[in-house]
């Protein structure tokens, strides 16, 4: 494996994750629940009493802002490109999940 120095973003990462890292902890500080895509996609299915605005927002939201930002920011953002095979994807797929 080799880094493409060309599109090496260590400062993006680090405010990226900074900013992540801020929002889940404003998110459980403010609403006492844990930030995370799979409890919040899990929770419209059987949605408590005023759950389901806030949910929705959110998914929208992730949908929304990589769209805003690449028609706002085309020459800084393009398409990911992954050098890896489909059982190394699995492989890290699984990871992440574990």
């Amino acid at each position: 494996m080799t880094i493409d120095w060309t599109h090496f973003t260590p400062g993006l990462s680090l405010l990226g994750g900074l900013i992540l890292g801020l929002a889940s902890a404003a998110f459980i500080l403010l609403n006492g629940r844990i930030l995370g895509i799979s409890g919040i996609l899990g929770g419209l299915i059987k949605p408590a009493k005023g759950d389901v605005g806030w949910r929705m927002a959110f998914l929208l939201g992730m949908a929304a802002a990589p769209m805003t930002a690449t028609f706002l920011f085309p020459q800084v953002l393009s398409a990911p490109r992954i050098e890896a095979g489909y059982v190394a994807l699995v492989v890290a797929g699984l990871l992440v999940g574990f």
